[in-house]
């Protein structure tokens, strides 16, 4: 029975030769950049228009939970339609969704209507964003996972993840910015961002023609082969969403400072987040790392980072500590995607892709509100929990060696 290391290692091409990765990254940067200008704004704008707290999360949070419920299906779509075409259509679909949130958010700091009005505008506009969103990594991971061989799939991956990171880094930091003089206006500038991505896609995305068709192959959420890619995807996201959520109320109970400087010191210490995990992921381009190595690694110092934030006592040593557990999670998130690839047959990356996207989205939903929970319980029982499931993680024993 041939595998997909098999096949994929059978290929005589390199990633370079048959996949110029140059388009997607480019495209996920951007898009990136503007999905956070609207976390980075949402608190102000809630408040503008008389919006609830909850009503301002529940805008952030409508998006992960449509990524989960139409990651699978846009995976079988992948490798029912083609990669390429999926990525064309999220990148479409997503470009006029944001022009839509646009419009609405501009329309509504003018008109201020009532508040539960512009909570369903919010809600819609952010449901259909986080619709066509949700093609772009399993578009983007299936095409990889077509073309580049086991070997070198996770640094091909790192790459990938290295761009969001630059999106996640340069959104907030562009939106914070430009609302210096409107809040409408860091939206209407980053809505050029996708319309350029789409464009980049349409014109250099050129992949080599591959000698199989992609007909899909169902896969399983059960699936043997995905319950370790699925459960770390998992994982990951919670944590990485638990400390997101968390590091602004710590600094103001744990660290005791005031609204102005915890602020402050939370964006700081995200940025720190942002730029260790382009670091590491880089890092990743001189490594020959096995995804399985990746992991254990990845998660044991992101553990470790985790584990000092609960016990840090000024910013600088936050700071420190989530630059610590960024690390280390640059290490886990391109490793699990290539782990699940490696273990598929090429009839099956589409739906493999679905599969991890939507585990991905998974923990981005429950993270926020297991953080906020937990922490109610003390500041610091957060940061120790992620660290014990990371440690979890890292010392999952590896699958014993079947022989035949």
């Amino acid at each position: 029975m041939t595998t997909a290391q098999d096949t994929a290692s059978a290929s005589p091409h390199s990633a370079r030769d048959s996949l110029d990765l140059r388009p997607l990254l480019l495209a996920n940067m951007g898009c990136t950049m503007a999905m956070m200008a609207f976390v980075v704004l949402i608190g102000p704008i809630a408040r503008l228009l008389g919006m609830a707290t909850w009503q301002a999360g529940a805008a952030v949070t409508v998006s992960g939970v449509v990524w989960v419920l139409l990651a699978r299906p846009w995976g079988r779509a992948a490798d029912r339609l083609g990669r390429r075409r999926i990525l064309l259509l999220g990148s479409a679909g997503f470009t006029v969704a944001y022009w839509l949130l646009c419009l609405l958010i501009d329309s509504a700091l003018r008109l201020l209507p009532g508040a539960t009005l512009a909570f369903i505008g919010l809600m819609l506009a952010r449901g259909l964003i986080g619709a066509f969103y949700a093609a772009l990594p399993v578009g983007g991971n299936a095409l990889i996972a077509d073309h580049v061989e086991p070997q070198q799939r996770a640094r091909a991956m790192a790459l990938l993840g290295a761009a969001n990171a630059v999106g996640l880094v340069l959104g907030p930091a562009l939106a914070a910015l430009l609302a210096r003089y409107s809040l409408s206006l860091p939206f209407f500038a980053l809505s050029l961002l996708p319309a350029c991505a789409f464009v980049v896609l349409l014109l250099k995305l050129k992949p080599r023609p591959l000698p199989h068709n992609h007909v899909s192959s169902a896969v399983r959420l059960g699936d043997p082969r995905l319950r370790r890619p699925l459960l770390v995807a998992f994982s990951a996201m919670l944590s990485v969403t638990v400390s997101q959520i968390t590091v602004g109320f710590f600094a103001l109970d744990r660290l005791q400072l005031n609204s102005t400087d915890a602020a402050q010191a939370a964006g700081i210490a995200l940025t720190m987040v942002g730029v260790a995990l382009i670091g590491a992921q880089l890092l990743l381009r001189r490594l020959q790392w096995p995804p399985l190595r990746m992991i254990r690694v990845g998660a044991s110092v992101s553990a470790l980072g985790f584990a000092a934030a609960a016990l840090a006592y000024s910013a600088p040593a936050l700071w420190a500590c989530f630059f610590i557990a960024a690390g280390g999670m640059g290490f886990v998130f391109p490793a699990f995607s290539a782990l699940a690839a490696n273990a598929m047959g090429p009839s099956e990356q589409g739906a493999t892709a679905g599969s991890i996207s939507a585990a991905q989205g998974m923990g981005a939903v429950i993270g926020p509100l297991a953080g906020t929970l937990v922490y109610a319980l003390d500041p610091r029982l957060p940061f120790l929990a992620v660290a014990a499931l990371l440690l979890l993680v890292g010392l999952w024993p590896a699958p014993a060696a079947r022989s035949d």
